[in-house]
């Protein structure tokens, strides 16, 4: 199933560049299989074979075909500059009575952070949020992003009503404007937007907070790309889940499935190999040697994701040129790494399509357990990193609590976390009695490595 997802999204576009990209074959650990039901073809496999029809078959009376963007106007030779995806959303907008673009806030150099909704919002649909790009020297994510938009707004058979019946997408197709204006990983302050979930000293990391309280998303996919490191590092897709040590087990093992069942089976089905981030491997034995990255840091939007109860995974495309044939000419190599975002991008939608109960429920329960105020909170460590005890609160307190000045500092961010406090004769006074419980010492807690305040612990509350 996956395999014939990933095809579809190759087909998508009318344009013939976009024909499969020649990949060279790699061993590489091949990821769990999914059982027989899961390789019936899902609504979603039919819903990306049905997009193309209308491109393939254009009939005199036929409306105007969809827009392109400028990567592919150019045939991969450009990425699509920032007036082209304005105009681009804008004529998707106009187009298409299921999608809404809507600006959420404006980077330091004054250009916009849109959102895009494609679908509406009904009771019991699964939200998906896709990050594109935060990093601005990242781009193939960001054109995946595109042109999903496009593909889903303008398919007109049954399977994509239902899709969207079932599932709201919303999609922040570039996280980092300034960073994708100047070819730079930063913004225009030079500060990593993907290391800015906690302190939210950034305008693009306070858009994605705002929107992740506001919509509540069941699943938060972040776009990125790599370089790689040959032999040990140089998969074509890396991937990896929440590994924080506070995320729900319910939505840390969806987070997995995810990635294990899904995305990574989806790369492999499209010619692509696919591993772990941050992970090196010896490539003669396959076995794990060295971690580089990918920890359990909650400030970054892989593990801030999980905190804030939603099923999240990274992927990462690589950037280096595979063969002497993408050394040559720059427009195959990046057809070849958007096309390995659009396949991975398959996965997910039949993910979504599949487990759409257990993520409801992991999703949900994750947000309740906050509310029962049991079990130890992690001040480090990750999932495969046993934290150690002096990272661990066994015995949380009940709060904390931030004088006047304190609270004046950080109620903007306490806010944009979803975080609830309340006024007493003493200041202010966090409870750890809500959602967001083990998100709070990591906030507030004096012992915290990325707090935002050094609160009081109050145990006598």
């Amino acid at each position: 199933m996956t395999r014939h997802v990933a095809r579809s999204l190759r087909m998508l576009s009318p344009h013939p560049w976009l024909a499969p990209v020649a990949v060279p074959a790699r061993p590489g650990p091949v990821p769990p299989r999914r059982g027989a039901g899961a390789m019936r073809r899902t609504a979603v496999a039919a819903t990306l074979a049905a997009l193309a029809l209308p491109f393939a078959i254009a009939p005199a009376e036929a409306a105007p075909r969809p827009p392109r963007t400028g990567f592919e106007t150019s045939e991969g030779a450009r990425w699509t500059g920032e007036a082209e995806e304005r105009d681009f959303l804008a004529e998707v907008d106009r187009g298409s009575d299921r999608v809404s673009v809507d600006r959420v806030g404006t980077t330091g150099e004054g250009r916009p952070l849109r959102l895009v909704r494609v679908g509406r919002e009904r009771p019991g649909a699964t939200t998906v949020l896709l990050i594109c790009s935060q990093h601005g020297d990242e781009p193939a994510g960001r054109e995946a992003c595109l042109t999903t938009i496009r593909d889903l707004a303008f398919a007109e058979d049954r399977a994509t009503r239902a899709f969207l019946a079932r599932t709201t997408l919303l999609v922040l197709p570039t996280a980092n404007p300034d960073g994708r204006a100047a070819d730079t990983r930063g913004n225009a302050d030079g500060i990593d937007v993907n290391r800015d979930h906690i302190a939210l000293e950034t305008a693009e990391a306070r858009a994605v907070a705002a929107v992740v309280r506001d919509e509540r998303p069941e699943v938060i996919y972040d776009l990125h790309e790599y370089g790689a490191t040959p032999p040990y590092y140089d998969k074509d897709l890396f991937a990896l889940w929440p590994r924080n040590l506070n995320v729900h087990d319910g939505v840390h093992d969806a987070s997995r499935t995810l990635s294990e069942r899904y995305v990574r089976p989806a790369a492999t089905a499209g010619g692509y190999s696919s591993g772990h981030y941050g992970i090196w491997t010896d490539p003669a034995t396959r076995e794990p040697i060295k971690q580089v990255a990918g920890d359990g840091q909650e400030r970054i939007l892989r593990n801030t994701s999980g905190l804030k109860h939603a099923v999240g995974l990274l992927i990462e495309s690589r950037v280096d040129a595979l063969s002497d044939a993408e050394k040559a000419d720059p427009a195959l190599n990046h057809r070849r790494r958007v096309d390995s975002q659009k396949i991975s991008l398959g996965g997910l939608f039949d993910f979504t399509e599949e487990e759409h109960a257990r993520l409801r429920g992991a999703t949900a329960l994750s947000r309740l357990t906050g509310l029962a105020d049991r079990g130890p909170v992690y001040l480090g460590g990750a999932d495969n990193d046993p934290a150690e005890p002096s990272e661990v609160l066994a015995d949380p307190p009940c709060g904390y609590r931030l004088d006047a000045a304190q609270y004046a500092e950080v109620k903007d961010e306490l806010a944009l976390h979803g975080v609830r406090s309340r006024l007493d004769e003493d200041g202010v006074f966090v409870p750890l009695r809500q959602s967001a419980r083990k998100l709070i010492p990591l906030l507030l807690d004096q012992r915290a490595t990325y707090r935002i305040a050094n609160g009081q612990a109050d145990r006598a509350c």
